[in-house]
């Protein structure tokens, strides 16, 4: 390929990543914390690109012939994926995979910040994931838990409540189940985002598919809502 060629892939690329950086856009592809490394790349590349222009035009002054001869033209082609990350946007890993895919919770936390006294209990899938199992849900048992994720089903039906973790971006992402028990929807859509209320059961599974440990929760009202902005869970 080209200087010239060169030149116009890296701006598209940084302009690529700016966009997806300075909108939601990058949380299709990488956790949240990774926004300024996102934006930083981008602006390197358009610097980069900036100074290939440059370096060109000074070569062209002297009189450097050497970048006079012409590449295959399928170079460009290059720019297509380009194109794909701005105006396509991935939709976000959901049932299919998470009922593919081992659960994430494998490893037991150091702690568990404190709950709030009174009133029900918000929790992440994660969150409530780990108290049942590692905490023995000491800190949940009796009180009334809401929890949102998007349902998945097994292969016999079975339903669980998922989210989907990071450890850097979407193509490690890997799921956090809950099963679900008690009183459910007659009809469960797979990807359909519900907050489910609900209280903590002893009762547990092992995921098939790795043998980690998944926790039930006992479900008294479900809800669907809107997906969150950020759909994986870093937790």
């Amino acid at each position: 390929m080209n200087r010239q060629a060169q030149t116009v892939i890296l701006f598209l690329t940084g302009g690529a990543l700016l966009h997806a950086g300075f909108t939601d856009l990058y949380l299709r592809y990488v956790k949240a914390g990774l926004r300024p490394l996102l934006i930083g790349a981008g602006v390197v590349l358009i610097a980069a690109a900036v100074a290939t222009v440059l370096y060109e035009r000074r070569a062209r002054r002297q009189g450097d012939e050497q970048h006079t001869h012409h590449e295959p033209r399928v170079s460009w082609l290059l720019v297509l994926p380009l194109l794909a990350l701005v105006l396509v946007a991935p939709p976000a890993a959901g049932s299919y995979t998470a009922m593919r895919t081992g659960s994430a919770l494998q490893q037991q936390p150091w702690g568990y910040p404190t709950l709030p006294a009174d009133g029900p209990l918000r929790l992440s899938v994660a969150d409530y994931a780990g108290r049942a199992i590692y905490d023995k849900g000491r800190a949940l048992a009796g009180r009334p838990l809401k929890v949102t994720g998007f349902l998945a089903l097994d292969g016999s039906g079975n339903p669980y409540l998922v989210r989907m973790a990071l450890n850097c971006c979407a193509a490690d992402a890997q799921p956090v189940k809950i099963a679900l028990t008690g009183e459910l929807p007659a009809v469960l859509r797979p990807d359909t985002w519900i907050e489910v209320t609900g209280t903590y059961t002893p009762k547990r599974t092992k995921d098939p598919l790795n043998g980690t440990a998944v926790p039930y929760l006992d479900v008294t009202t479900t809800k669907p809502v809107k997906a969150p902005q950020d759909p994986y869970d870093e937790a």
